[in-house]
């Protein structure tokens, strides 16, 4: 398996990715990461009960919305890109 991306036109065309299924993968792991940051295991049990579980909500939602786009974004370039080099 090369590490390197090769130069070599392959015959057949690339398949576009899913912009949508991208989107939906990048909200889960921005929920993961926010959940993970606003109740990381060391942080102290008394700063997590001063703590809204709508503040928690709102953080949750912020990233996962931050890397849905992000994702999607992504994805939308590197169709974008594909289609250009056919």
């Amino acid at each position: 398996m090369p590490f390197l991306p090769s130069l070599h036109r392959s015959e057949t065309t690339a398949q576009p990715w899913s912009i949508g299924r991208a989107a939906a993968y990048g909200a889960f792991i921005g929920a993961l990461a926010a959940l993970f940051k606003a109740w990381a295991p060391l942080r102290l049990t008394a700063e997590i009960a001063a703590r809204s579980l709508a503040a928690v909500a709102v953080e949750v939602a912020g990233a996962a919305i931050g890397f849905a786009l992000l994702c999607a974004a992504a994805a939308a370039l590197r169709n974008f890109l594909a289609r250009q080099l056919e």
